[in-house]
């Protein structure tokens, strides 16, 4: 006798899968946006050049990225969103004049990372394809993933950062690490003069601006509003930055223990790790490697490319949605300018290598130090969070945030500017 399921509940799968997201997921949507092509091409850097002395630095980051985040979702909780509270202190032209001064860097991060994927395809298909139609493609895919609805991209955010982990764990533990250097690399040292400048990128990448403003926003998508949402909105927090600590140092771990025994301590670019591991472990490595990277690269881009849209219709005194109409107008026309990589490239004479490095450098100078300066204004206006301002600790963690971003873009503007306009590298 055959048995009727059309009035059954979800599988037991499918209900976890839907509590889990109703509960939690904003988390890996921020981590994805910071964990692109830059942030693998960084992590890969700081094992080459340093083996696993660097390790400490992942765990800084990491609680910093944390208390960033905490603070920008007890704004959007118990105040209002970053933006909103801009355009309500300065008034809507300047602050739309800054929602556009970041979009910009916005649509540089696009560039750097449809260059990104489109490169790494180019070299997966063993150059049978070139990376610039590859790169308009990216965009295109890009368009329709991130038009699909906030909860489809939490979840699609969530399955690659879990995929993420896997593949970089997988590489990591093939390469046979040494354990008790682990060990040692958790204990903060300098062990070069480059070593606290590539601390700082570390630092730099993970508490990435853009999260500022969408965690602001995002908390009510979740139904964060009240109180009762800190714990798990931290819960949140603490799941997804543990997902993307472990995977940094996985790339760390695979750099040190296969790059510097082969004598690789400077890297072109984020390819090069994949091609040294090929060499030792065999092509799988090189694969799964480059299959990461190119995840990352594109998982960067959907949250990232949210960011202007949210900025400029709030600026204007909108409240947008991603299902919103001109919401989604906003997202496809920065999204396709994000695409124009290969113009780029034949225009400025940027290299590839040259837009993942110096793209992400432009946001560290221009977007970084801006809204860190913004976020710190608003978690300490009592006006806006009446009894949830900073505390001490927090003010602690926010003030090392500007302090680094300042030093970034002091020490950096000028390189950074001239190798844009100069042609690159």
């Amino acid at each position: 006798m055959g048995t009727d399921t059309s009035g059954l509940r979800e599988t037991g799968i499918d209900l976890g899968v839907s509590e889990f997201f109703e509960k939690y997921g904003l988390a890996f949507v921020m981590v994805a946006s910071y964990f692109g092509s830059g942030s693998v091409f960084i992590a890969s850097s700081a094992g080459a050049q340093f083996g696993y002395a660097l390790i400490w630095a992942v765990f800084g980051a990491v609680l910093l990225g944390f208390m960033a985040q905490d603070m920008s979702a007890r704004l959007g909780i118990f105040g209002e969103s970053l933006m909103a509270f801009v355009r309500r202190k300065l008034g809507r032209g300047p602050a739309v004049a800054i929602a556009s001064l970041l979009s910009v860097g916005c649509v540089a991060w696009c560039l750097e990372l449809t260059a990104a994927v489109g490169k790494g395809i180019a070299v997966l298909t063993g150059g049978a394809v070139t990376w610039q139609p590859m790169a308009l493609i990216t965009g295109g895919a890009a368009i329709v993933v991130g038009i699909a609805g906030y909860d489809w991209i939490e979840r699609i955010m969530t399955a690659m950062m879990l995929a993420l982990l896997v593949a970089y764990v997988i590489v990591a533990g093939a390469s046979s690490p040494d354990p008790v250097s682990i060990g040692a690399g958790m204990v903060p040292s300098v062990p070069g003069p480059d070593a606290l400048t590539l601390a700082a990128a570390i630092l730099g990448t993970t508490a990435l601006w853009p999260n500022f403003f969408l965690e602001s926003i995002l908390v009510e998508e979740k139904g964060w509003t009240t109180a009762d949402a800190l714990p798990t909105m931290r819960r949140d927090l603490g799941i997804g930055y543990l997902v993307s600590g472990i995977t940094t140092i996985a790339i760390i771990v695979a750099s040190a223990a296969v790059l510097r025994p082969a004598g690789i301590t400077e890297l072109e670019t984020f390819i090069t790790p994949g091609r040294v591991l090929a060499e030792v472990l065999g092509e799988w490595a090189l694969v799964l490697f480059l299959v990461g990277a190119l995840a990352a690269a594109f998982n960067s881009i959907v949250p990232i490319m949210w960011t202007p849209a949210y900025l400029l219709l709030e600026a204007l005194g909108r409240d947008p949605s991603s299902g919103d109409r001109s919401f989604k107008l906003v997202y496809v026309a920065v999204v396709a300018l994000g695409s124009l990589s290969p113009l780029v490239h034949s225009v400025f004479g940027l290299s590839v290598v040259d837009m993942i490095i110096l793209f992400p450098a432009y946001n560290g100078v221009v977007g970084l130090p801006i809204t860190a300066l913004l976020l710190f204004w608003a978690v300490n206006d009592g006006g806006v969070m009446g009894d949830r301002s900073n505390s001490l600790a927090q003010n602690v963690a926010n003030v090392s945030l500007v302090l680094i971003a300042v030093y970034l873009a002091v020490t950096s503007a000028e390189g950074v500017f001239g190798a844009i306009f100069g042609g690159g590298l």
